[in-house]
């Protein structure tokens, strides 16, 4: 409130951002160098934020960025209005990080699983990651890991979501390491990092995410009915997106079973080995028939371990269990978050159930 001292209101906002970074960041960790790492990082990503408008009256803004801003909040309205998503700050304002991701996550599995190692923390629960603001921190960590043995990625996130939570504080801002992205993914992201503020199920990031990503989908398709020029664009993107999920999830089913087949641990190495290599064969191929070269997914396929399958899961597993439950709230945005809402409260053997029985 504006009866509060300046000391007085920073030290709510450095007490809610150290809770939120860790929420958002998924750690469990209670080490001072980590929180404030955290601590620092949300707050310096809020303090760059502006609202819109503001932004917009810059005589020397530039032109690019001037319409993307006005088409952002164009889709900020079609959220609320088409998708029933919140009617709140979030994604009013905008802030220039002066860097490519906002933060940077790390993810670990053993060398002969694809089970994500978790970090745990009060109320929130479990994630299968953990997030810094800056690449030393997470590169750091995953040094750590990969001396305990652990397969390890980390890899650049353009936005997050604090569930909400930052709503007092002028809530969660577009950035700009997404800001400029095509039309259709800009419309996605936003619509996923809001479902987010809809639902959250503590331990259970593939529900959180793959209900994230079917509101994306089904909402980017809903914003893209119209836009003939954007659906052209995103519908030559989504190709090789799905092209991409089907073979990550060909090589993920390759190495499950490689894992739970017979043999001892030398053996299934030596069956990994050769899994990955023909991985990597077969990527080539699909890049020079299918994508007539394109080879915007090289590097991924180049660092690629169990870690990278682990991931995959968490973000599209019950992705069709979540489609089949909107069409059977007969495509009725409120219904269908009202019930993702009602399995988010469910014990998760419960809420996995009712979802696998929809896939």
């Amino acid at each position: 409130g504006q009866g509060l001292s300046v000391a007085r209101r920073r030290s709510v906002v450095v007490a809610a951002a150290a809770a939120l970074a860790a929420i958002a960041l998924g750690s469990g960790c209670t080490t001072l160098a980590y929180y404030g790492q955290a601590v620092h990082g949300h707050l310096d990503l809020l303090g760059r934020a502006r609202p819109v408008a503001e932004v917009l009256a810059e005589a020397d803004l530039p032109a690019a960025l001037r319409d993307r801003l006005r088409l952002s909040q164009q889709m900020r309205d079609f959220a609320v209005r088409e998708l029933a998503l919140p009617d709140n700050r979030s994604y009013r304002r905008y802030a220039d990080l002066q860097r490519d991701a906002a933060v940077w996550n790390v993810v670990a599995t053993p060398e002969l699983s694809l089970t994500l190692k978790t970090w745990c923390f009060p109320v929130m629960g479990c994630v299968g990651y953990r997030g810094y603001y800056d690449r030393a921190g997470a590169d750091a960590l995953a040094a750590e890991l990969k001396a305990q043995g652990l397969e390890v990625q980390v890899y650049g996130v353009p936005a997050y979501s604090t569930l909400g939570w930052t709503e007092w504080l002028g809530g969660d801002p577009l950035l700009n390491t997404f800001i400029r992205w095509p039309e259709a993914d800009l419309a996605r992201l936003i619509f996923h990092e809001l479902a987010h503020q809809v639902a959250y199920a503590a331990d259970d990031t593939t529900f959180n995410e793959s209900y994230a990503t079917a509101v994306e989908r089904l909402g980017g398709a809903r914003w893209l009915a119209d836009r003939p020029a954007a659906a052209a664009e995103a519908g030559r993107a989504d190709a090789r997106r799905a092209d991409w999920r089907a073979f990550m999830q060909r090589q993920r089913d390759r190495l499950q079973a490689i894992y739970a087949g017979p043999g001892d641990d030398a053996a299934r190495r030596a069956a990994k080995a050769e899994a990955m290599a023909a991985w990597r064969a077969e990527y080539e191929v699909m890049k020079r028939e299918r994508w007539g070269g394109f080879a915007g997914y090289d590097a991924a396929v180049a660092r690629a371990n169990n870690a990278s399958f682990g991931v995959q899961a968490a973000y599209h597993d019950l992705v069709p269990a979540f489609e089949r439950l909107f069409e059977r709230q007969g495509g009725d945005w409120a219904r269908f978050h009202a019930e993702v809402k009602r399995l988010a409260a469910l014990p998760k053997d419960q809420r996995r159930a009712t979802l696998d029985a929809l896939r």
